[in-house]
């Protein structure tokens, strides 16, 4: 019987002694539970750019596209996409819901609000915008410029998805560094239907925000046949910043001088 009761003593010790020495080593691995649900190349450009979690931990990004006269400010909280465009002759706002315009000392808004009020956010939000849910992601050709090979992820929409889900973006990324490197999108809001014909915007100059890779300047080149021209289009963005404090919703609210965008 003693010797019974000591073998099952045993028999625990060496399991407890197993389990101690393995705890530690597990506790040490470098474990991400929420990257876990994205392939892996599109898993590498979120963790070059400062990693989708800490992404997902923000609640406001604030940044201005440097402009003649006034910059362009634009605050969107990361949850709802609720969203406020000032300048100095306009403010366009979306309060969760409807899409709103303010025209100030009558300068006439030239452009379609419902269009614009998030687009330059999505173009800033690059990379971790294409980590929302309901998003499919595919391995493509990679795209070539100057020698160089740039591997692709197509992103595409489930059904429902978005103001515009037959929307198609393909990130292409550095190999060497998996930071973003070229985006080329598609444009269906008027057509609504899908389009073969891509634009290509250049990300080669980023900025350390708490942490997080985002872009500094982004540059439009001509695009046709998968041949890359010269630039025809630049634009800045300074004063950039991500917060994790919640906004106050009454900056989103329509003002009463405000015309809703149908």
């Amino acid at each position: 019987m003693k010797k019974t009761i000591l073998l099952s003593l045993s028999l625990i010790a060496l399991i407890s002694c197993k389990q101690s020495e393995e705890k530690p080593a597990y506790q040490n691995e470098d474990l991400n539970i929420t990257t876990s649900v994205y392939p892996e190349n599109i898993t590498k450009v979120f963790k070059a750019h400062g990693g989708i979690d800490a992404w997902n931990t923000m609640e406001s990004l604030v940044f201005e596209i440097e402009k003649e006269g006034q910059n362009e400010k634009t605050t969107t909280t990361l949850k709802r996409r609720k969203s406020l465009i000032d300048t100095e002759t306009y403010k366009l706002g979306y309060d969760g819901s409807d899409v709103w315009l303010v025209e100030k000392d009558t300068a006439t808004y030239k452009g379609n609000a419902k269009f614009y009020y998030n687009l330059m956010f999505y173009f800033h939000a690059m990379p971790f915008i294409v980590g929302d849910d309901g998003i499919n992601y595919e391995k493509v050709d990679a795209l070539e410029f100057e020698g160089k090979q740039y591997p692709g992820i197509k992103i595409s929409y489930e059904a429902g998805v978005g103001e515009s889900p037959d929307d198609e973006y393909i990130v292409y990324y550095d190999a060497e560094t998996n930071k973003m490197a070229w985006l080329a999108y598609t444009v269906t809001f008027f057509s609504k239907e899908k389009s073969k014909k891509f634009s290509l915007i250049r990300y080669s100059d980023w900025k350390d925000v708490d942490g997080l890779l985002l872009p500094k300047t982004l540059q439009w080149h001509v695009y046709k046949d998968g041949v890359i021209g010269d630039i025809r289009n630049e634009m800045k963005f300074v004063n950039i910043a991500v917060s994790k404090e919640t906004m106050d919703d009454n900056m989103f609210t329509k003002p009463s001088d405000a015309k809703l965008i149908e």
